[in-house]
């Protein structure tokens, strides 16, 4: 036998990470990083016009000597800077909606799912009502009532989809409630809000996880879908949709003010979801058992 073999036998064995799941990994990671430091990599203020340049194809060296990589837009501002800094308005409204449909909908489902009777009839319909209504619908009257802007959009977004993780955490507060370990610290006196969120919450994190990498995608559509309709981030500030809003009127002259915001969208969103899917295999028993 050899020396070596029982060292073999013994080798921790690390989780294979598929190499689609490595790669959507690195682009999530690269539009994060080139978001972050926008201030600094960007080659040109976005916010900066010129008219005599206006709608120059990719590649264009202006009068100032500055290079438009990606072209200009419809006042001559380089459009790299401006995907640069719009992809950091897109990802601070998607993150912070997810934050406030999650505080939100987990809130509710659990104390729906641990103290039932009327508190569960009242919150659940109160859900299957919310649901009732098309999410983007709901969210265009509301902000067409309120009114555009960052704050309103984030809290917009944020509270027409926690229904959502309403459900997904009432079903687990459910069977979580009757683990005997919840059962001994709610014999030994500890609070509701205590075994709520010192003892439920823990159990069911997985699940959430699942939907807020979900929802963090459409998220990302849903503001982009908004600005595109002029109801979100409003001019000047730049976000992927609002851009896009801008070059659809110039198609046919300029089509990189749109292809360009539009593909990093894509690139964003369908690397959230593969992701998503890749993380409830890992997390969900039910999907591996299938």
């Amino acid at each position: 036998m050899s020396v070596l073999q029982p060292v073999r036998r013994f080798r921790p064995r690390l989780p294979r990470v598929p190499l689609s799941i490595m790669l959507v990994s690195a682009i999530i990671l690269v539009i994060v990083a080139v978001a972050l430091l926008a201030p600094w990599i960007a080659p040109a203020d976005p916010l900066r016009q010129d008219l005599l340049g206006r709608l120059k194809p990719p590649g264009t060296v202006g009068r100032t000597g500055v290079t438009y990589l990606l072209g200009t837009d419809d006042l001559g501002r380089d459009l790299l800077s401006r995907i640069l800094y719009g992809a950091r308005v897109s990802l601070s409204v998607a993150v912070l909606s997810v934050l406030v449909s999650t505080l939100v909908g987990v809130t509710l489902g659990m104390m729906a799912g641990w103290f039932r009777g009327w508190t569960d009839t009242v919150i659940m319909r109160l859900v299957d009502i919310m649901l009732s209504i098309p999410a983007i619908l709901l969210a265009v009257l509301t902000v067409a009532v309120l009114g555009p802007g960052f704050l309103k959009l984030v809290l917009v977004l944020g509270l027409t989809r926690w229904p959502r993780y309403t459900r997904v955490a009432y079903a687990q507060t459910l069977q979580v409630a009757n683990l005997p370990y919840i059962k001994a610290s709610e014999l030994a006196g500890a609070g509701a809000a205590r075994i709520l969120f010192r003892h439920v919450l823990p159990n069911i994190a997985g699940p959430i996880l699942i939907v807020a990498t979900a929802e963090f995608g459409l998220m990302i559509l849903f503001e982009a879908g908004l600005s595109f309709l002029g109801l979100g981030i409003q001019p000047p500030s730049a976000s992927w949709g609002s851009i896009m809003s801008v070059g659809r009127q110039y198609v046919e002259r300029a089509w990189w003010i749109v292809a360009f915001p539009g593909a990093c969208l894509f690139l964003l969103v369908l690397s959230v979801n593969v992701l998503g899917d890749w993380l409830r295999d890992r997390l969900d028993p039910r999907s591996r058992i299938r």
